[in-house]
């Protein structure tokens, strides 16, 4: 009697086993953040590569991170173009990302000004944009030209101006696809305030943005014997 029990049951415990859910594995941790970390950021007009400085600049650094590694940015897009009323074209700067769209916006990073990272609004530099300190997200900015006045500022007459807002990379390569964006033509009627005059007619989109391949260190050479 026991025997044919267990022969029965036999079927019915493989069943049942089989129907187990699996044990879900813990997802990878997330890679370690090198000194400087490269991006490509891949438009229609071509691909932008960014050096982010997690060296002077970490909080910004991590929270853009975070962006790219969990694709908030993929399929965003640059929408604005400024351009300055004086100086040498190309002057001002481009601004893209996911224009607060609250299904992919995470919470806000603390502000790093310029006096505190000892970076600067350069031609090229890469800075997070923002209302107030401390509310800045995934919008950024690449200027194309040098804009010290950007830069935060001690002895300013506003808040807003001492604080000033925050470098976190430069532009390695593809300034050439900046300049394009840069010379997008611009929408006579979208945007409020001050964004008026300065948004992109047909943004143009950002497929994808995905930290670049690290390669690997050679091996040292072994001594000849």
């Amino acid at each position: 009697m026991n025997r044919r029990f267990v022969l029965i049951a036999a079927p019915l415990l493989l069943a049942l086993t089989a129907a187990a859910p699996a044990k879900r594995r813990a997802p990878p941790p997330p890679p370690p953040i090198a000194d400087y970390v490269t991006i490509n950021l891949v438009t229609t007009l071509g691909t932008i590569q960014i050096e982010l400085d997690h060296k002077h600049a970490p909080l910004t650094t991590e929270n853009i991170l975070r962006y790219v590694d969990q694709r908030r940015l993929d399929n965003s897009s640059f929408y604005r173009s400024m351009r300055l009323a004086w100086g040498t074209p190309p002057n001002g700067l481009i601004q893209g990302g996911v224009q607060m769209d609250p299904k992919r916006t995470l919470k806000p990073v603390a502000h790093e000004p310029t006096t505190q990272t000892g970076l600067k609004h350069k031609a090229g530099a890469v800075s997070l944009a923002r209302n107030a300190p401390g509310t800045g997200m995934a919008e950024f900015s690449i200027l194309l030209s040098d804009l010290e006045s950007l830069d935060a500022d001690p002895k300013g007459t506003t808040p807003d101006a001492q604080a000033g807002f925050a470098v976190f990379g430069k532009v390695t390569s593809g300034m050439d696809v900046v300049r394009k964006i840069w010379d997008s033509p611009l929408s006579a009627t979208k945007g409020q305030g001050s964004m008026k005059g300065s948004m992109i007619d047909v943004p143009v989109k950002i497929l994808t943005v995905r930290r670049a391949a690290v390669a690997p260190v050679p091996a040292p050479a072994l001594p000849k014997p």
